[in-house]
């Protein structure tokens, strides 16, 4: 089914071409003509499935005819866990709302930087992506009014309820308009999820994808028992025997994160951090540079993940293992992806055998697991 099927306008349809877009992915050829008929949608779908596409296409079409009716009154609020993810969807917003004739002004917001430029852009503003907690922010000041917001997305719903923000939802969700489109995006269908879906939602569309078995064939997975104190030098040697270009490492704490940063840094191996404590402009330089390919070694707490969404990413190593299966999944899911293999590698100490094994058994998976002398390295 080509995009020229779904109802989007021939000036969306030409900037998807210009951008490379073919066809649409499962959940898109769903969630467009839902959303363009202003219906309440329910998409579960794994992380890089087209999800955010599938919502900013349709909203755009959505707002003609309504922008700029009220100032600082928005007309589309996308609610995200993180400051990297309301980046992302905010620039795919961009890319997609500059060809149109009719401007369209989109702001993200978020904590870890000056609320003060964020009020002053808040001027004139169309589709506003934020944080909850930046939000309430704003909204105290008077620096935005959401009592104009037709639509309400929550992207990335599962991660924002297992953060903790599900007071702060609320909170948003008793400013905004009882008539509302309302659009719940989602990795996983949780008991907290599902509760917001029936309060929230009047009679949705509920579209489920399954996590296809495909996507983990893609990924060449293999474990080494190390233990602890040596998984710093064998890193480095994974990093330098493979001639690895570009490799995520997932460490399970910010002080983990740093530590690991600093000895591949001490060894001349290019690396740097992202996690909650770095700035803002940090944080998006880090992982400007690793997109592009200028930096060889990320390193990144689970937080930070979602944020990180590239196609061709050739190596995804677990310094430490994640609390639960389902991290586990998604860590590797940032390798493997668009018809490419990729290498997903673990470090596991004896400490964390009998979680690696409950892992590899959700997963329905049998991982090699590799003891390394490591006296021979």
């Amino acid at each position: 089914m080509p995009f020229s099927s779904l109802g989007l306008s021939p000036i969306l349809l030409k900037t998807l071409a210009d951008q490379s877009f073919t066809d649409p992915t499962p959940i898109q050829e769903l969630v467009i003509p839902a959303i363009l008929s202003k219906k309440d949608v329910l998409a579960i779908a794994k992380t890089g499935s087209g999800k955010t596409a599938s919502y900013v296409l349709p909203l755009l079409m959505n707002l003609e005819g309504s922008i700029g009716l009220k100032n600082r009154h928005a007309n589309v609020l996308v609610l995200v866990p993180t400051r990297e993810l309301a980046e992302q969807v905010k620039d795919v917003f961009k890319t997609f709302s500059e060809p149109l004739a009719q401007s369209v002004k989109i702001i993200a917001v978020y904590g870890g930087v000056s609320i003060n430029p964020q009020m002053m852009a808040l001027q004139g503003i169309n589709i506003l992506v934020a944080t909850p907690g930046r939000l309430l922010e704003l909204v105290s000041l008077n620096s935005v009014h959401l009592s104009g917001i037709e639509t309400l997305v929550l992207d990335e719903a599962d991660k924002m309820l297992n953060l903790g923000f599900k007071d702060e939802l609320n909170k948003i969700i008793a400013l905004l308009p009882e008539r509302r489109q309302n659009i719940l995006l989602s990795a996983t269908l949780t008991d907290d999820l599902e509760q917001i879906h029936q309060v929230l939602l009047h009679e949705p569309l509920v579209i489920k994808i399954a996590v296809e078995e495909a996507s983990l064939d893609l990924i060449r997975q293999v474990a080494y028992v190390v233990s602890a104190e040596k998984k710093g030098p064998f890193l480095r040697y994974l990093i330098n025997h493979h001639e690895m270009k570009q490799v995520l490492v997932f460490a399970s704490s910010v002080q983990q994160v740093d530590a690991v940063v600093n000895k591949l840094r001490k060894n001349k191996i290019d690396a740097k951090a992202i996690h909650s404590k770095k700035s803002q402009g940090a944080r998006t330089e880090a992982l400007a540079h690793f997109k592009s390919g200028k930096l060889r070694v990320l390193v990144s707490t689970d937080l930070m993940a979602r944020g990180i969404d590239i196609n061709f990413l050739p190596f995804v190593i677990n310094y430490e293992l994640p609390r639960s299966p389902k991290d586990y999944i998604h860590r590797i899911g940032r390798t493997g992806r668009a018809d490419v293999f990729g290498d997903a590698i673990s470090l596991v100490s004896e400490s964390e055998l009998h979680h690696f094994e409950v892992i590899q058994k959700k997963m329905g998976r049998q991982v090699s697991l590799i003891t390394k002398n490591l006296d021979e390295i």
